[in-house]
């Protein structure tokens, strides 16, 4: 099976993949090497690291996955398709389908309209008709809808601009979980304001997707952080109590809330690279037996850990993602985590009534060793006339008040360096998965940007 299934025929493989059939890959293949025995998936990863990797998941993790998401939303219900069932995110939601034996609708996968979400969502809601299996077992009662960030973003914009069905429509649901990205928490306060029961989710696809909801594990799932050299060190069971395994190293990332944490500050507040644990870690990576062994690790106890590349904060037993480890900005001495920055800018522009997404990047710079730059996509119908791009580059300079109002916003949330210092606009931030923003692209755009303003030097 190819990228191009029908959807009807993605349910039928991972169906039987589960039941002990043939392993199931949504993608072509990268390689022909055999996935581990008692694979069920082989999920490509989104390629953040510039290397796509297949993660071989077995049937006992998408099963535990599937059940422990149950078990947090408040059990088992029908499950409305909208994300591309080529990535986790989406071949989880008929996972979960399959596994509890209920309704999974497919809406157009090619491209997310609030309009048109409306109509699927208003049709799904609908109560099953009462010869069904679901209805007469109690399965189909609740009903529940995967996001990222991008489709919730289009929903509230819409609804901001008077169109409220999408909106509406998702406020109908049980639960609407949003993931694969950072969401905005403006955005989330927005859309829970509008009766959308929003939860977050936290994970990838060697974790069987969403493993942390709302910053707590699922059941069976642990979550410790690790300072980059020396080790594990706080840790969060599933039940949202910590413990602390040994001394932890804070590592001086700029957060939400604090400049430099240190577990010395705080004995239950420390930030870490975010290391996972339970029974929905994949088997590893297929034919890359290094790759697996330097991100799957098990510990003296015996229990089996996967090293994610995130920073991560935990703050009595609640998880907060700070952003991956290798985005750190260092400028002036001082670490920024770029997430954090995106958050207070979002905020900010969604409180001047111009809701956007934004990407912080590090270029480098004389001064400051790398500058942090802010590239925005606003909202089509709320942008002001942008000036032209510049040459060679998709980016229009932000002009001197956007950069004055997002410096005096941030700094005042953060701190002065984690104030951007310079700001481009653009119709729109290029991804590289579904909801996941291509990082990467955005640099070499603001680099190209900055070499074409004549901020030298700015080097690849």
């Amino acid at each position: 099976m190819t990228l191009t299934d029908p959807p009807i025929d993605v349910v039928r493989a991972v169906r039987g993949a589960l039941d002990g059939g043939p392993a199931y890959a949504p993608q072509p293949r990268l390689s022909d090497a055999a996935a581990p025995p008692g694979t069920a998936l082989v999920l490509r990863t989104s390629g953040s690291t510039g290397n796509p990797r297949e993660v071989a998941l077995s049937a006992a993790a998408l099963r535990a996955s599937a059940e422990a998401t149950h078990e947090r939303l408040g059990g088992p219900g029908r499950w409305l398709l909208v994300l591309p069932p080529t990535h986790v995110a989406g071949v989880q939601v008929i996972n979960r389908s399959v596994v509890a034996g209920t309704e999974v609708r497919v809406g157009a996968l090619d491209r997310f309209t609030p309009e048109g979400f409306a109509a699927l969502a208003t049709g799904f809601l609908r109560p099953p008709a009462p010869a069904s299996s679901s209805a007469r077992s109690g399965l189909g009662d609740r009903a529940y809808v995967s996001l990222v960030p991008t489709q919730l973003h289009r929903l509230v914009t819409a609804a901001d601009d008077g169109d409220t069905a999408g909106l509406d429509a998702l406020a109908r649901f049980d639960a609407a979980l949003v993931g694969g990205a950072a969401t905005p928490s403006a955005l989330l306060a927005r859309a829970r304001a509008a009766g959308v029961r929003v939860v977050t989710t936290y994970g990838m696809s060697e974790t069987s997707g969403g493993c942390v909801y709302d910053g707590v594990p699922l059941a069976g799932v642990r979550v410790r952080l690790a300072d980059a050299e020396a080790g594990p060190g706080l840790t969060s069971g599933a039940a949202g109590k910590d413990a602390v395994d040994r001394g932890a190293v804070g590592t001086g990332i700029v957060s939400t809330d604090t400049v430099g944490t240190d577990a010395g500050d705080n004995d239950t507040v420390v930030t870490g690279i975010v290391e996972l644990s339970g029974p929905v870690l994949a088997e590893g990576y297929v034919g890359d037996p290094d790759a697996t062994a330097a991100a799957f690790r098990t510990g003296p106890d015996g229990t089996r850990w996967f090293r994610t590349s995130d920073l991560g904060r935990l703050d009595d037993g609640r998880l907060t993602i700070l952003g991956r480890a290798d985005d750190v900005i260092l400028t002036g001495g001082v670490n920024v985590a770029p997430a954090a920055v995106e958050d207070a800018i979002a905020e900010h522009l969604a409180g001047l009534g111009t809701p956007g997404e934004a990407c912080v990047v590090g270029v480098p710079d004389d001064e400051w060793g790398h500058a942090v730059v802010a590239v925005i996509a606003l909202a089509g119908r709320r942008a002001a006339p942008s000036p032209a791009p510049v040459r060679g580059t998709n980016l229009a300079d932000g002009g001197g008040e956007l950069l004055a109002g997002l410096r005096s916003a941030v700094g005042q949330r953060l701190g002065t360096p984690a104030a951007p210092r310079r700001v481009y606009v653009t119709a729109a931030l290029p991804a590289r998965g579904p909801g996941k923003v291509d990082r990467r692209a955005v640099r070499d755009a603001v680099v190209r940007a900055e070499r074409e303003a004549g901020r030298e030097p700015v080097r690849p």
